[in-house]
């Protein structure tokens, strides 16, 4: 705990991450709700999964401009921006529920846009992080933003259906008063977040965008992450899917299914807990490779025991080690990426995982349908075998050490900056 100990006198990472954490847990409320008002407002279960499908898509839409922006422009006035955005989102619905005046256009509306807003948040928070910690605060810092996705996963679901049982309109305040608490908590971040000077001619939106992408390529290490964090990330979340809908086609009550989601959230909150003691003791390299192999070896009790016990248990042991290799490998990628480019790898990588991840329920569903439970578990697990093989052939990935280690080996002109602490 001498990490979190330490992070907790980063007067200014405490002030974002405090923000952040409260305006996620309303997000997290609000697209739990989205699907039921939408029910509620048309009676398809149809227009019900739009709703959240089309937040997902305004969020994937804006993370690649919002890179560009994000490495061109002061980041902290891009997020208050973003936050303010979701403020006025929010308080739209209010109104329109308090007048009888919502509609689903309306709904579908609030949804892409914040959606956006979400995207255009992300690489500009990532960006500012770099600038409040130093590098040995940086692990311990991302490993903190796992468990904070992981509590806002946790609970956000249940609260939001609790106000929303007492009033529809009442998740939507609480998410709006989220969003102002954010940008208030922005404003209160001293450090400098202004995106680096610029020499020379300003380069064209789509050079840039080719500017972020040759960097990527010309680094054996982010060409193999980016190609492996998205396929990784399709299929432990086909996986999870299969085994849920499994589940659900074998009877059991809903109580007990959530036991799943219940067990993925709390072993994620313990895993970002140890994150970064494992993150220190281990070499990043063979950090990433222990996580590509972490869910294979429980496939075979999903498999044959379609119980929510067994599913929770196992899923919930695969993902214990998951915010510890999320956090290594976001360090490292943070630190060998210059400054001026952050917000478009930060966005690139983003947009290439979330790409793929509307095919994990199709890709279970297909299998689920097509060969049954226990052989679609199977092949699954094959397919995840596979494509752990991708970082373990890499031998840029194995190479990577301790943090310990390449904090002093990289290159002069791409550090981390230590920068004084407010």
């Amino acid at each position: 705990m001498t990490g979190y100990r330490q992070l907790a006198r980063n007067r200014d990472f405490r002030v974002l991450w405090v923000g952040e954490t409260v305006s996620e847990l309303g997000t997290r409320m609000s697209l739990f709700v989205f699907p039921l008002l939408a029910f509620h407002l048309t009676g398809s279960a149809l227009l019900a999964a739009l709703a959240e499908g089309v937040h997902l898509f305004g969020l994937a839409a804006a993370l690649l401009p919002a890179g560009l922006l994000a490495d061109r422009v002061d980041r902290r006035r891009l997020m208050r921006t973003a936050s303010a955005g979701g403020v006025l989102l929010y308080a739209s619905l209010v109104v329109a529920a308090l007048t009888g005046t919502l509609t689903m256009p309306h709904l579908l509306a609030v949804a892409l846009l914040s959606g956006s807003v979400a995207g255009l948040f992300a690489p500009a928070e990532m960006s500012a992080i770099r600038s409040v910690v130093t590098s040995e605060e940086l692990p311990t810092a991302l490993s903190q933003n796992q468990a904070r996705q992981h509590v806002a996963s946790l609970v956000g679901g249940p609260l939001g259906g609790a106000l929303y049982s007492l009033a529809r309109w009442l998740p939507f305040v609480v998410d709006a008063v989220t969003y102002a608490v954010s940008w208030f908590m922005l404003g209160r971040i001293r450090a400098d977040l202004s995106a680096p000077e610029h020499l020379g001619p300003r380069q064209s939106g789509p050079e840039q965008l080719r500017e972020g992408l040759s960097f990527i390529w010309r680094s054996p290490f982010l060409r193999v992450l980016l190609v492996w964090s998205a396929l990784a990330n399709l299929m432990g979340n086909a996986l999870f899917f299969a085994a849920v809908l499994r589940l659900i086609q074998a009877g059991f009550p809903p109580v007990q299914i959530g036991l799943v989601e219940t067990a993925a959230g709390t072993f994620g909150i313990l895993g970002a807990l140890a994150a970064p003691a494992i993150i220190d003791r281990f070499a990043t390299g063979r950090l990433t490779v222990v996580i590509a192999w972490s869910l294979t070896p429980l496939v075979v009790p999903m498999m044959f025991f379609n119980n929510p016990a067994v599913v929770a248990a196992a899923l919930g042991l695969g993902l214990f080690l998951n915010p510890a290799g999320n956090a290594g490998i976001q360090s490292y990628r943070v630190a060998v990426t210059p400054d001026g480019l952050q917000g478009r790898i930060q966005s690139t990588s983003q947009f290439v995982s979330m790409s793929v991840m509307p095919l994990a329920p199709v890709l279970a569903g297909a299998l689920l349908a097509g060969i049954g439970g226990e052989r679609a578990v199977a092949v699954l697990g094959v397919l995840t075998m596979a494509v752990a093989l991708i970082p373990t052939a890499s031998a840029a990935v194995r190479a990577v050490p301790k943090p310990s280690v390449w904090r002093e080996t990289v290159p002069a002109a791409e550090p981390i900056p230590d920068r004084p602490r407010a």
